[in-house]
């Protein structure tokens, strides 16, 4: 198994920034597509955006894409996202797992976003 830690959130302003970050604590991560994922009260755990082993593909909901960026360094078994001009809606807690095919490994706590004046 590998151990996620999610870290990076906090409260902002509409229209501010943050980066999230995750860590993987066995080098592995690098062997499989990550994703990170965002869960808002009463809703569904959704997949926001995707990225490949080796980083050359990326994919986003629409409800992110040209807001949103998701990068990893396979060196430090992390995946990170840069989150630019939020919005009240992107408020929720956000993880990262394996995306796009194959079994979750176990959730992480996750990191709070909170988007609000």
């Amino acid at each position: 198994q590998v151990q996620l830690v999610e870290s990076g959130g906090g409260l902002v302003q509409p229209g501010g920034s943050l980066r999230l970050s995750c860590a993987a604590s066995r080098s592995i991560f690098r062997l499989y597509n990550m994703g990170w994922y965002r869960q808002a009260p009463g809703k569904q755990r959704e997949l926001v955006a995707a990225i490949t082993v080796g980083g050359s593909t990326t994919n986003y909901a629409d409800s992110v894409k040209g807001r949103f960026t998701i990068s990893r360094d396979n060196a430090k078994n992390t995946v990170y996202l840069q989150m630019n001009s939020l919005k009240p809606e992107d408020t929720a807690v956000y993880y990262c797992n394996r995306a796009l095919g194959g079994s979750y490994w176990s959730w992480g706590q996750g990191t709070q976003v909170t988007v609000s004046s």
